[in-house]
């Protein structure tokens, strides 16, 4: 019962970053800016980074619009390539943000003397610790976020599985992709800050592509991805507390196992179908003979 009471607000937490995360990432795999997430974060981290040097907290209100402003240099910098040179993959970029923020958030942190375990939490996170608080203004964030994802759900869907087809349809696929990567930085800042730059894009990825081997339908996906990442929870928490191990990086390893089980189970049906395929086929042919 303890153990149950002390994992409670962490799983709750868990099952927010779920809810956003895996719908966030039906759009990022579609628009093929797989590592959007991590440059995001990495930059996000960078911020708080810097916040630090100044002195600021590192859980603290300014820490957190120094990195939300870092953010939105970002998702600025993200619409504009995709916009203007299509020349250049988005991907390259996104690379490139990812190096040049991770670097410079370890220059940053070698001048923070006394703050170099908040490098290990920009990375794995420390979710068991988050507090109540934390809990329910991430709730109310996200869900403001997801209502206004809700709203204007036809726009970002069809930028996201057709840009030019909504581009000829009268959409201002720039404002937009900015206003996508702009929400999607005010999750990726607040997710980092409880849970750590690895989590997060898990959070965000690999419910997606575990949902993809099942299923094409939009709404099928979400059901998939939000079912893993709530199960994936539960059983990285407790894991986590049970074998005294890293609450974010359990996660991370048990979405791994589980996503290697999914594909496993997927080629295994697969191959089943395909054997009674063949066996109905030869049947088939030895009765017309």
């Amino acid at each position: 019962m303890e153990i149950l009471q002390f994992l409670i607000l962490p799983f709750i937490a868990s099952l927010i970053l779920t809810g956003i995360h895996a719908y966030l990432g039906v759009h990022v795999v579609e628009r093929g800016v797989i590592f959007v997430d991590l440059a995001l974060a990495q930059i996000a981290a960078l911020g708080a980074t810097i916040a630090i040097l100044y002195g600021m907290d590192p859980h603290g209100t300014g820490s957190y619009w120094f990195s939300l402003g870092f953010t939105f240099l970002g998702a600025a910098i993200f619409a504009l390539v995709r916009s203007r040179h299509k020349h250049i993959p988005l991907e390259a970029i996104i690379g490139i943000a990812y190096a040049v923020a991770s670097a410079a958030a370890i220059l940053a942190m070698s001048k923070a003397t006394g703050e170099t375990e908040h490098l290990k939490d920009m990375l794995v996170g420390n979710i068991l610790s988050v507090s109540r608080h934390e809990v329910i203004k991430t709730a109310l964030l996200y869900g403001a976020i997801g209502a206004f994802h809700y709203i204007f759900r036809r726009k970002f869907l069809l930028i996201s599985m057709d840009e030019r087809a909504a581009s000829a349809s009268g959409i201002n696929v720039r404002l937009w992709d900015f206003l996508f990567y702009a929400s999607f930085g005010f999750v990726v800042t607040s997710s980092v800050a409880i849970a750590g730059v690895l989590l997060v894009f898990c959070y965000l990825i690999v419910p997606s592509v575990g949902a993809m081997l099942f299923a094409d339908r939009i709404g099928t996906r979400l059901a998939i991805g939000w079912t893993m990442g709530t199960l994936v929870s539960a059983l990285g928490c407790y894991v986590s507390v049970w074998a005294d191990l890293p609450t974010g990086a359990t996660i991370v390893c048990t979405f791994g196992v589980v996503l290697v089980l999914m594909a496993a189970i997927k080629s295994g049906y697969f191959l089943l179908r395909r054997k009674t395929d063949t066996t109905s086929e030869v049947r088939a042919s030895v009765a017309i003979r």
